[in-house]
């Protein structure tokens, strides 16, 4: 076999070719991160026999996910390798040099030491998933920041607004209202047939004529303060909070497609969405990174913490949470909704219970299940099934 390790950077990749006995095939040369620098990565490897190519790098963030992607659609057998595998190799090193171009040595030769799984179609669209699922999270922080600022606003401008909608200010009926008129003496000298019409319109059906005249009576008594820059302020932030709701739902209905396409075993789940699923596939990637179930329970953060001193040993203690938040967060959802559609998880969570386990405790540890099972799950490939 020929083993081509290539160690990832930002802007400049490093590459060198070895043989199964150690031979140096090519020299460690520089490409850049860009199609020019791919395309000499492909002319500096064509002579070599495409079935005895092995293709290897660290799993490095972002920076790598483009050359994997571009390496498999032109039919590469390509491994993502552990960090962890190539810092082993250079601390057995007599000498501790850590350049580009020695790591691309130890690449290649933990590719020879090592069977790898290769990248598939599968692991392309989870690391699809993966990024839909970072620049959701993204949209909804954003969103939520601009809503909390809205709220700020209305209180000085319109402070009983907010006690008048039985959902708050954050629904399509006050958005309507606030960006045709955001001051009370606005929405008080507006038409009662119009702001009826306003409202009955954006709440579809909800809001009638009686609702619209007890709104115009509670802005004429307002205290809030009139200020022209505040008014614009309200309705450019309902702008930016309506436009984030779009990119959310076309966000949702490529993450669907996805989910679809995949057809993962972890939709079987009683109680795992595709919201959930995809936070948990996505951040998990390729389920064979890790051995064991606690590997994995490790890896989100909600291994236990373990506080020991000679001969004491703490017996209560809380989760590490240093792993994934977003993995963490999706499997504790995930394990309260299948907690509530799964026999098997509610008589586990009620067992907690009855040991004198609060709610939260108890649901804490069912996450630790969850992730047992569904290790077992995905690895295998084959259908939840405890009932």
């Amino acid at each position: 076999m020929i083993y081509v390790g290539i160690d990832i950077a930002k802007k400049t990749h490093a590459t060198s070719v070895l043989s199964s006995d150690g031979e140096i095939l090519a020299e460690p040369f520089m490409f850049s991160n860009d199609d020019d620098g791919f395309c000499r990565l492909i002319a500096s490897i064509e002579s070599f026999d495409k079935d005895s190519l092995i293709i290897g790098l660290e799993s490095t963030a972002h920076y790598g996910d483009k050359l994997v992607s571009y390496l498999f659609h032109l039919n590469f057998k390509v491994c993502v390798i552990n960090p962890i595998a190539v810092s082993s190799l250079r601390k057995n090193n007599i000498r501790k040099t850590k350049t580009d171009k020695v790591d691309t040595f130890l690449i290649a030769k933990a590719l020879a030491l090592k069977s790898h799984r290769f990248v598939t179609q599968s692991d392309i669209e989870i690391m699809k998933l993966r990024n839909f699922c970072r620049f959701r999270r993204k949209l909804i922080k954003s969103r939520s920041s601009l809503k909390i600022q809205l709220t700020s606003y209305i209180d000085q401008i319109f402070p009983e607004l907010q006690y008048f909608f039985k959902s708050g200010i954050h629904g399509k009926a006050c958005y309507a209202l606030l960006k045709e008129a955001s001051a009370p003496n606005e929405i008080a000298s507006m038409h009662l047939t119009h702001l009826a019409y306003l409202l009955d319109k954006a709440s579809r059906g909800h809001f009638k004529k009686d609702p619209a005249t007890d709104l115009r009576v509670l802005a004429q008594k307002s205290v809030g303060v009139y200020d022209t820059t505040i008014s614009m302020q309200v309705a450019q932030t309902i702008e930016q909070i309506e436009l984030l709701d779009r990119q959310l739902d076309e966000v949702h209905e490529n993450i669907e497609s996805i989910m679809t396409s995949l057809d993962s075993v972890i939709m079987t789940v009683p109680g795992i969405g595709y919201l959930n699923g995809t936070m948990i596939l996505g951040e998990i990637g390729d389920i064979h990174r890790f051995q064991t179930p606690g590997k994995l329970l490790a890896f989100a953060g909600l291994d236990p913490i373990v506080y020991q001193s000679e001969n004491f040993r703490a017996r209560n203690t809380r989760m590490s949470k240093r792993g994934s938040k977003t993995l963490r967060y999706a499997l504790v959802n995930a394990a309260h909704n299948v907690v509530r559609n799964n026999k098997t998880f509610s008589e586990y969570y009620n067992l907690k219970i009855s040991q004198g386990r609060t709610h939260y405790n108890a649901l804490g540890h069912c996450p630790g299940k969850l992730v047992r099972i569904l290790h077992k799950f995905i690895t295998d490939n084959v259908p939840f099934n405890l009932e």
